[in-house]
């Protein structure tokens, strides 16, 4: 029997700030030399700890926003509102990947208008831009990222600033995703629950499509034909 690689906790924050040009996303772009998503653009976020999970008492979801906000704090120097921070989803790493990880994903407006501080080591670069231009810059081949992150920041796309998407997720049970990985010829895609191929591994079994393919360097999100009882991770 092969041995499943056990998963550890993990959480990220999508740090948000309203601007006269719109609601805007900070993204960091990783040191290209990491074996784990090297040069990819990313939220601020990683393990969450014994530090994290002390300061929650044990209660994980707890320290999983403690730990979002510490990544944030250590990797850019900014402090998400806790207040205000909601839950978007949690995705857990298919089966076959050597590192596995349980991720929360939140977004929050900073707390304050401080300067961002990157480490130059693991984040070589960041970018506030509005969450329109990223997907705009990622389909256009300029900014490398996991489908986690892409579709996080699609489903963002439709609200116009910080109270309205707090108002908006408060409102939706958050999604937990375990993505599955497969290949169509020279196609790389994952498929999510309620995808004719999910359960039998086969991605070119007839029905629903619930996947992310890559697309010329860039993850295109597609939802046919699913049953209700998989919504949609990005809604209009």
């Amino acid at each position: 029997m092969t041995a499943v690689t056990a998963i550890r906790p993990a959480s990220t924050v999508v740090l948000l700030r309203d601007t006269d040009n719109g609601m805007e996303t900070l993204m960091l772009k990783r040191n290209k030399a990491l074996m784990f998503a090297g040069g990819l653009w990313v939220f601020p976020g990683g393990a969450i700890d014994q530090a994290d999970m002390a300061a929650a008492g044990g209660d994980t979801d707890a320290a999983a926003r403690f730990a979002a906000a510490r990544e944030a704090e250590e990797e850019c120097g900014l402090t998400p509102d806790l207040d205000n921070m909601v839950q978007l989803s949690q995705w857990t790493t298919p089966v076959a990947e050597p590192k596995r990880f349980k991720t929360w994903i939140y977004a929050a407006p900073v707390a304050h208008n401080d300067t961002v501080k990157i480490d130059g080591g693991e984040i070589h670069d960041h970018q506030w831009m509005r969450i329109a231009d990223v997907v705009a810059a990622h389909k256009a081949g300029d900014m490398g990222m996991m489908p986690p992150t892409y579709v996080t920041l699609c489903s963002l796309m439709r609200y116009k600033n910080t109270e309205e998407m707090i108002a908006g997720e408060r409102q939706i049970k958050p999604p937990e995703v375990l993505p599955l990985f497969a290949k169509e010829a020279e196609t790389f895609l994952v498929m999510f629950e309620g995808d004719a191929g999910y359960d039998n591994g086969q991605s070119t079994t007839p029905g629903a499509r619930h996947r992310a393919v890559m697309q010329n360097g860039s993850w295109e999100y597609i939802y046919e034909g699913v049953s209700a009882d998989f919504p949609t991770f990005i809604s209009d």
